[in-house]
């Protein structure tokens, strides 16, 4: 009987695939963009399901049918812009010059951060506007409120935002006037529109390198003698070391992960919710009570998992046309 041969699966391309520094993802590249808005958002997992949407693409064979999609539901209560933080260049990279907090601030706030007792906002600002000609970036700290959700928990997930504009006083005068006010989906992202989604994925523990590397099950006596799920070989004698391409076993799952180009579908108010919740709510999750954004396709990371979406890096220049949604099964889902 011929032996079958086939290349090891499994990309090194994420190598080393060990779990992540921490659940809410930080987002170290933002795009350019001239129009004065934040660049990303961040909402709930609450599930998948499916719709019935017609095909717009007109590359494809179903152009003009009705055709079943499956799509991720996230529930996205409105963020709070919590502050302004500008950054100078200098060889070493970006350097924080200083940073600006809201007046008023939610005190779930101080189950994740230290807030300050004494703070001068009015000379945070005008040390800003005077370093304006060093500023190489105006970012802004947003934060979420998970008590208004499903997800049982108070403490606010914090992370940093991108803001759009021309130069760095523009984004400067667009950051202040969103200091300190909420802002919803539906002001920074349109139906029909590609966004990129970050989210750290689900956790599945220790696992060997037939799992997590997808190597074949030995066959013979290495079966026989019980060893069949391991690699017949780790490296040569000589040079005596084992090369970091080789399959072993280890940490699986909980990575941090971009998806580019996810398409929005759907952006609803919470006065829609109706039109989502299935009978006693999501597995895993419960009822949708807010905002809520319809992802075509899966996406990171299990029920209740931050994902934050953020404006194309790399968009891919397909039509943005407004998708049109005949029916959205709210039939409840086990195991999704």
């Amino acid at each position: 009987m011929v032996r079958h041969h086939q290349p090891r699966k499994g990309s090194v391309a994420f190598s080393p695939r060990k779990r992540a520094a921490k659940e809410t993802p930080r987002v170290k590249s933002w795009p350019k963009s001239d129009e004065p808005k934040l660049l990303g958002l961040a909402g709930y997992k609450v599930g998948m399901t499916h719709a019935l949407v017609t095909d717009t693409d007109k590359n494809s064979p179903t152009q003009g049918m009705e055709v079943f999609t499956p799509v991720t539901v996230l529930e996205v209560p409105p963020v709070v812009v919590m502050g302004i933080r500008a950054y100078e260049k200098t060889s070493r990279g970006l350097k924080v010059i200083t940073e600006v907090l809201a007046d008023n601030l939610d005190q779930e706030l101080s189950r994740k951060i230290s807030l300050p007792k004494e703070y001068n906002k009015s000379e945070a600002i005008a040390k800003i506007q005077g370093a304006l000609e060093n500023t190489e970036e105006i970012r802004v700290l947003v934060h979420t409120n998970p008590k208004v959700t499903s997800v049982p928990k108070k403490k606010p997930d914090i992370f940093e935002c991108g803001i759009g504009g021309a130069n760095p006083e523009e984004k400067l005068n667009t950051a202040l006037e969103l200091l300190g006010n909420e802002v919803k989906a539906s002001e920074i992202f349109n139906e029909g529109e590609f966004v990129d989604a970050i989210a750290t994925t689900k956790g599945k523990g220790f696992q060997g390198v037939v799992k997590r590397w997808g190597i074949r099950i030995q066959y013979g006596k290495a079966v026989r003698a019980g060893k069949g799920r391991h690699v017949g070989s780790i490296g040569p004698w000589t040079p005596r070391r084992t090369m970091w391409t080789v399959a072993q076993a280890g940490q699986m799952g909980y990575h941090k992960r971009t998806e580019f180009n996810k398409r929005i579908l759907k952006i609803a108010s919470a006065d829609e919710v109706d039109q989502i919740n299935p009978d006693g709510g999501f597995v895993k999750y419960g009822l949708v009570k807010n905002d809520y954004v319809l992802v075509k396709g899966s996406l990171p990371g299990p029920s209740k998992r931050l994902v934050i979406l953020r404006q194309p890096i790399r968009p891919n220049n397909k039509a943005e046309d407004i998708p049109q949604i005949n029916y959205i099964s709210t039939k409840s889902k086990q195991g999704v």
